[in-house]
């Protein structure tokens, strides 16, 4: 395991690359001479400029890129938080497994590797209404079980989740994090009533005054509130700041793992990209506390990464419009 307590995972997240300015700066000298007016393509030059910066390559690629689904299952579901039962992660794991989700579907179509890790199913995280989600241990097992799903040679990941009843501890993480009133980062996940959107209201509110010691710590918070494949999550977008390699983000859930390493560094999330933002009640919210603009609106609210990797395309996209536009000069045009 990498980190050994929560002061050596601390000191990872402070010790960040800043990636490599020159190579982003020979892509915008790159996109000044193509045929177009300059900054016409708008954020698909951004993109390519971001890519380089990552990948520290003045021509960015795109060979592997991969998908990560991690799957988790909550203690807090015993408070009436979901529609479904527990039991429905599993079964969808063995529906990823056969190639039945949207996921499958999407990553394919992205040219993307789907890779699904499921951590301890069967056994759920504490209920953080009465005890903390995850112990330091715990915690620590499975932001190791995220870091080291990043290989070094990836060229770009994305990272989804499953877990029935995570929208909650993504909501209480968001909340001890941002602060303001829980209702208005508190939504509906797969479709709860109003009488379940009330109980995930009230859990969230029995968790942040239980673990309110741990507030003013965004790495207590994760465990305290949060879930196994939050953590898992976490430590892969970790690893691949760390191993050059560039984070597509997914929605409400996804941003909420990694929102604790913006608050541990103010460039932590600097690395990633925001794919979308989802119809789940807060993301927006979320993404603008972070500062971060989503490059999709698409009124989607599944997880599994399915908006990260629709997002793909779009990078790809934007790489090959950098990599195969004529230059002025290549094609003979006089520049204005």
């Amino acid at each position: 395991m990498p980190f050994k307590s929560l002061e050596e995972l601390r000191a990872a997240c402070l010790d960040l690359p800043i990636g490599n300015e020159a190579t982003q700066a020979t892509v915008a000298r790159r996109q000044d001479t193509l045929t177009k007016p300059r900054g016409s393509l708008g954020r698909l030059e951004e993109i390519a400029g971001w890519l380089a910066r990552w990948q520290g390559r003045d021509m960015p690629k795109l060979d592997r890129v991969k998908v990560i689904v991690f799957a988790g299952n909550h203690g807090v579901t015993a408070q009436g938080v979901s529609a479904f039962p527990a039991e429905v992660t599993v079964q969808m794991v063995a529906n990823f497994a056969n190639g039945g989700a949207a996921i499958n579907q999407l990553a394919r179509m992205a040219g993307a590797e789907l890779n699904v890790i499921p951590l301890e199913l069967d056994r759920p995280t504490g209920d953080f209404t009465q005890e903390p989600a995850m112990d330091e241990a715990a915690f620590l097992a499975a932001v190791h079980a995220g870091y080291d799903a990043v290989d070094e040679d990836l060229d770009l990941v994305c990272f989804g989740e499953m877990g029935i009843g995570n929208t909650t501890p993504a909501a209480a993480i968001a909340a001890a994090l941002f602060g303001g009133d829980v209702q208005g980062w508190t939504g509906r996940g797969a479709g709860v009533d109003d009488a379940g959107l009330k109980r995930k209201v009230t859990a969230i509110e029995a968790g942040l005054r239980r673990h309110s010691a741990a507030l003013r710590d965004p790495l207590q918070v994760a465990a305290s509130l949060g879930g196994r494949e939050l953590a898992a999550i976490f430590g892969a977008t970790l690893a691949a700041r760390h191993r050059g390699v560039p984070v597509l983000l997914d929605g409400f859930v996804c941003t909420a793992a990694v929102a604790p390493l913006a608050r541990l560094h103010a460039q932590g999330l600097a690395h990633t990209l925001a794919a979308h933002v989802s119809a789940e009640a807060g993301h927006r919210r979320m993404l603008e506390a972070l500062e971060l603009k989503p490059l999709l609106d698409l009124g989607m609210r599944l997880g599994e990464g399915s908006g990260a990797c629709l997002a793909v395309n779009l990078v790809r996209s934007a790489l090959e419009c950098h990599a195969r536009m004529a230059s002025f000069a290549e094609a003979g045009i006089s520049e204005g």
